[in-house]
């Protein structure tokens, strides 16, 4: 069933994925930061998510509900401990992360002690709220203003309304095919935003953008969503390209824009 679109929007389109149809805008609105910030205020009303995304990307669209069996922490806490087991070696052994072949005059990998955690330490304690930074919404707008700004593919997006009940169950709805378990990562989206104010923005390619309202502030809390992020299996945490985890913690201090990528 077609929904009703808010006011003030440009023309565009219905669509179908799967069971849900979206809207797909024919050419992004004027101002869309603040145009985005509205749209998210009034979506506990409208039920429709804004996202910005490729609409000739392939789709597959999953259920979103299959995010709500995933036992987060416990989740977690065994991949740590399969991924712990696999890359203790290279954390250990800064000779053995080097590859066989590298030419003389490349730098070499920078060593990567990996986490400082010997077991898993829990989910990161919810960002605090200093009551002088931006809300979710006005941050998800700004977020979606940068990117748009200077992303390399922002002529080639689009501005979507998407049925769902959060951002984060938007990639799912929209049938974002890249390479994440869907499940987990619906999980893990949906508990950034309660924890970080955080929100899906994009996702196209093999790429996802979210923004953030309350980052870590200290580099101990961010040490611990910076292990998050690194179980979320994107292919560019820490490895591509080759970043150390302190150093990878450590920028996301204060950090408002989170971009994840799978090749």
């Amino acid at each position: 069933m077609v929904f009703s679109l808010p006011d003030g929007l440009p023309s565009g389109r219905f669509e179908q994925r799967g069971p849900s149809e979206v809207w797909i805008c024919d050419e992004l609105p004027d101002d869309v930061g603040k145009v985005w910030a509205e749209l998210l205020g009034r979506a506990p009303v409208t039920g429709l998510q804004p996202h910005l995304c490729w609409p000739d990307d392939p789709a597959r669209p999953a259920d979103p509900a299959a995010a709500d069996a995933v036992r987060l922490e416990e989740v977690l806490a065994a991949d740590f401990t399969e991924y712990r087991e696999r890359r203790l070696p290279f954390w250990s052994d800064p000779s053995s992360a080097e590859p066989d072949d590298t030419p003389e005059d490349v730098e070499p990998w920078p060593h990567d002690p990996g986490p400082p955690f010997a077991s898993w330490p829990g989910l990161a304690p919810a960002g605090p709220d200093t009551g002088t930074g931006p809300g979710a919404d006005e941050a998800a707008g700004r977020t979606v203003a940068d990117l748009l700004r200077t992303g390399p593919y922002a002529a080639s997006l689009s501005l979507v309304l998407v049925p769902a009940r959060s951002s984060a169950d938007v990639p799912a709805v929209i049938g974002w095919t890249d390479s994440p378990p869907m499940p987990l990562m619906g999980a893990l989206l949906r508990s950034w935003e309660e924890r970080f104010g955080a929100r899906v923005v994009a996702a196209y390619g093999g790429e996802l953008y979210v923004s953030v309202a309350r980052p870590p502030l200290d580099p101990a809390h961010a040490e611990r969503l910076a292990l998050e992020h690194v179980l979320s299996t994107a292919d560019n945490i820490v490895d591509d390209p080759p970043t150390p985890f302190p150093e990878y913690a450590r920028e996301l201090v204060g950090r408002t824009e989170w971009r994840f990528w799978w090749d």
